[in-house]
């Protein structure tokens, strides 16, 4: 009877915990070659009103989700089976794990089973397939197959020639509108003058002619006159000229004002009603605007200035020469910063076409590393056991002693770090040495165990390793981690994919490492790297 009843709690407790198990993980299998496809299945069970949301993800880990498969609903006594499926990827070898995620149910977390796969390599039966030498590198069918490149590049340069052209052009053009004048009436017969120089008339333009004509004649009157003469209309210009004329004591004649509004009317009729006056009509209009200008000129009362007013006059002229000089001053200067742009832009545009980008990059603008690769090394020596290692920069003292948990402290009875850089720069270099306080057999792979989760507690994610032996040109041999995580930066929030090498030592009582980690695909990196590591050496540890 005590039996049947602890089975029966048995069954009613596993019954209990299946409910609870809303959300079941699954994978079609945990070893698979490289770059093959993992399937992840995740399966929950659900109320018909219930509200599931999957995650919308590019990464699980540091796998690749290549296919995210459409979510399978199968109905079965009134609830819901979801069942979501993802396609997993990795192109490099080595065991991953697939973390944990989120699914949210009615907008409650549930998390699911964190699962363990490996990618192992395609291996080459070599007696089966045959191998073949690697073949010549093959000359270009085509060898002037890049002539667009180079259009491209005399296009620019006549494309920033002729905006550099046309804006010169359009700053002289507003300096000539802009030029000062002494007098109304010399700005008036100037202007005149140029207008015929133009001949917009005698090419068909008469609208043009006479829209210019009637502005120089309303700007003289609103100068020299100070009556509105440009937002009136003709008949009122007429009669404010009439008025002005009077209060002013001007000696104008009714023929002047009438030929002055016969030729205004005659402009009204060109432009709004498309009237074409014939060619001795326009001369004739012309003649008696500018006579009315200069009989409107001769007619205001010439008030002779005192002398206060000729200072004033003297002030304000030298006032308008500076004017013009910085202007001067200020076209030069902006032809000269635009001829420099031109030259630098025609410069980068052909060394980019030619070259490529990555040479303009690392060449022209600079690039980190590579100046660094180039700079002038420094050999030097660093720790108790002494490490000898040429790097780029000086490296510094630093504290890693925080990193490192309290227990482990206990044990150690000096430890020195020197390092270049930070752990959230794109480059780093770090060597650090430690005696331990009794002696003790070190286990180099757990030694590099614990290194690596320092690494991992400064930041580093998703971190791949591959461990393989190293040995110095003097033949001492230690142990060596490289692969590659994910660097972090939450103040900036910018993430970027690094490779590292770490290289451990173990002496009687102490405890060599060496750790390098810089962008992926940085080929200058690379090359500090084995420069580095190629030139390690060795001392003994002191007592």
């Amino acid at each position: 009877m005590k039996k049947q009843l602890y089975l029966l709690l048995l069954l009613l407790s596993t019954a209990v915990f299946a409910q609870q198990k809303q959300v079941v993980t699954s994978i079609d299998t945990t070893k698979n070659k490289i770059g093959a496809e993992f399937k992840l299945s995740i399966k929950t069970t659900v109320d018909t009103s219930s509200k599931v949301i999957f995650p919308k993800l590019k990464n699980f880990g540091a796998l690749e989700v290549i296919q995210s498969y459409p979510i399978d609903t199968v109905k079965m006594e009134g609830r819901y089976e979801l069942i979501k499926k993802y396609g997993l990827t990795q192109f490099d070898s080595g065991r991953y794990v697939v973390p944990s995620i989120k699914i949210f149910i009615n907008s409650k977390p549930f998390m699911t089973d964190s699962l363990l796969v490996e990618v192992a390599n395609v291996q080459v039966d070599t007696l089966k397939q045959k191998m073949f030498d690697i073949k010549d590198i093959a000359p270009a069918d085509n060898p002037i197959g890049d002539w667009w490149k180079y259009l491209l590049i005399i296009a620019l340069i006549v494309g920033i020639g002729a905006f550099i052209y046309w804006f010169i052009k359009k700053r002289q053009e507003k300096k000539l509108h802009e030029e000062i004048y002494k007098t109304p009436i010399e700005k008036a017969t100037t202007l005149l003058d140029t207008l015929e120089k133009k001949e917009l008339w005698q090419k068909g333009e008469v609208k043009a002619y006479y829209s210019e004509l009637t502005d120089i004649a309303r700007n003289y009157i609103e100068e020299a006159i100070e009556i509105p003469a440009m937002e009136s209309t003709t008949s009122e210009l007429i009669q404010g000229l009439r008025a002005a004329s009077v209060k002013k004591k001007m000696t104008l004649s009714q023929e002047i004002i009438e030929n002055l509004e016969r030729v205004l009317k005659q402009a009204d009729l060109v432009k709004f009603a498309k009237s074409k006056p014939l060619d001795f009509e326009i001369t004739e209009d012309r003649n008696k605007i500018q006579k009315a200008i200069l009989t409107l000129d001769n007619s205001i009362p010439v008030e002779i200035p005192v002398e206060e007013d000729m200072l004033l006059n003297e002030a304000q002229r030298q006032k308008q020469i500076q004017i013009q000089l910085r202007k001067q001053r200020n076209k030069r200067i902006v032809t000269a910063v635009a001829s420099v742009v031109f030259l630098l832009a025609a410069t980068t545009t052909f060394f980019i076409v030619t070259k490529g980008f990555d040479y303009v990059k690392d060449n022209i603008i600079g690039h980190p590393t590579k100046e660094l690769l180039e700079g002038e090394w420094v050999k030097s020596e660093y720790g108790n056991p002494g490490i000898i290692i040429e790097t780029p920069k000086v490296l510094k003292r630093v504290d890693l002693t925080k990193t490192l948990p309290k227990n482990g402290m206990a044990l150690i009875k000096e430890m020195q770090s020197f390092a270049y850089g930070s752990v959230l720069d794109r480059f780093y270099v770090m060597v650090s040495t430690l005696k331990f306080k009794a002696e003790t057999q070190i286990d180099l792979a757990k030694s590099m165990d614990g290194a690596l989760q320092s690494l991992e507690a400064q930041g580093a994610q998703n971190m791949i390793v591959k461990q393989e032996d190293f040995e110095t040109n003097e033949g001492v041999k230690g142990l060596k981690a490289y692969g590659t995580f994910s660097q972090i930066d939450s103040d900036n929030k910018t993430t970027a994919k690094m490779y590292y090498e770490a290289i451990l030592f173990s002496q009687e009582g102490g405890l060599q490492q060496i750790l390098i980690f810089h962008e992926e695909g940085d080929k200058y990196g690379n090359e500090i790297s084995e420069r580095v590591l190629n030139a390690v050496e060795l001392k003994q540890a002191s007592k």
